[in-house]
């Protein structure tokens, strides 16, 4: 079930954690996708944290909000893009979207599979989406002071093995939120730390949260190709112009 918008927004935008956590994901997603110039990006979920570097470059950016959680308008002081979506029927065209970040969506969803054939369907050829979920053995997964605390948590191959049933095809991996969800101070002052050297030490510091790049993969074409090309001409109608009966007359005498 999805969280409510009001509680995320005043997690990630009004608390200590909640922006420690937005920086952690920020920062593994910038070295991912560095910039979207004259792309168009979009969120599903809770994903208007991650959205605001594309805002001035890329060519259209949507924020996709369930209508389970509700929607808010974002961003503060600029045109809204936010915008209240059925689950598994966005207003998108098929195949309009370069890049789409998921996140609080895929594990709080109730039909995950058409969620992502829903994915699938909005990305252009050689789309990339990135899906950001509660790591199954992290610390963040095991409290519900945060919101990856709520619904179902993954390890990476149980997220790679669904991706790979609707099409998709992962080729890059990241994780976040190294530090503990503590929102006491010595915590929260030691954070940068924790991010810096916990990508060294994963079973020591498992990360909170798995970021998993996909491309969307397009099936061939299947069957028997048939070519329309006879062996041989068809001679049903050679007669019309060509009678094969013909009457012959005598040549007239030239006495």
């Amino acid at each position: 079930m999805h969280l409510d918008v009001q509680d995320l927004r005043n997690f990630y935008y009004r608390s200590t954690l909640g922006r420690a956590a937005q920086s952690s994901i920020r920062g593994r997603m910038l070295k991912l996708w560095p910039e979207a110039k004259g792309q168009t990006v979009a969120g599903f979920g809770f994903a208007v944290p991650l959205l605001r570097p594309y805002l001035a470059d890329a060519r259209r950016v949507i924020a996709l909000m369930p209508a389970p959680q509700g929607a808010m308008p974002w961003p503060a002081g600029m045109p809204n893009v936010s915008v209240l979506a059925e689950e598994t029927l966005w207003p998108i065209e098929t195949g309009h979207v370069d890049k789409l970040v998921v996140m609080h969506g895929l594990e709080t969803s109730e039909h995950p599979t058409r969620l992502l054939e829903e994915c699938w369907r909005v990305l252009g050829p050689g789309g990339k989406a990135l899906f950001i979920v509660p790591n199954r053995a992290g610390l963040w997964s095991r409290s519900d002071r945060t919101p990856f605390g709520f619904g179902r948590p993954y390890t990476l191959s149980q997220l790679e093995t669904q991706l790979k049933r609707h099409h998709f095809l992962p080729e890059g991996y990241a994780a976040a939120l190294y530090q503990p969800p503590s929102a006491r101070r010595f915590w929260l002052k030691s954070a940068p730390l924790f991010e810096k050297y916990g990508s060294h030490v994963p079973r020591a510091f498992p990360g909170g949260a798995f970021m998993v790049e996909a491309t969307k993969r397009v099936q061939p074409p299947t069957g028997t190709i048939v070519r329309n090309i006879a062996k041989s001409p068809i001679k049903a109608l050679e007669g019309l112009a060509k009678p094969a009966n013909a009457m012959v007359l005598p040549k007239p005498d030239p006495r």
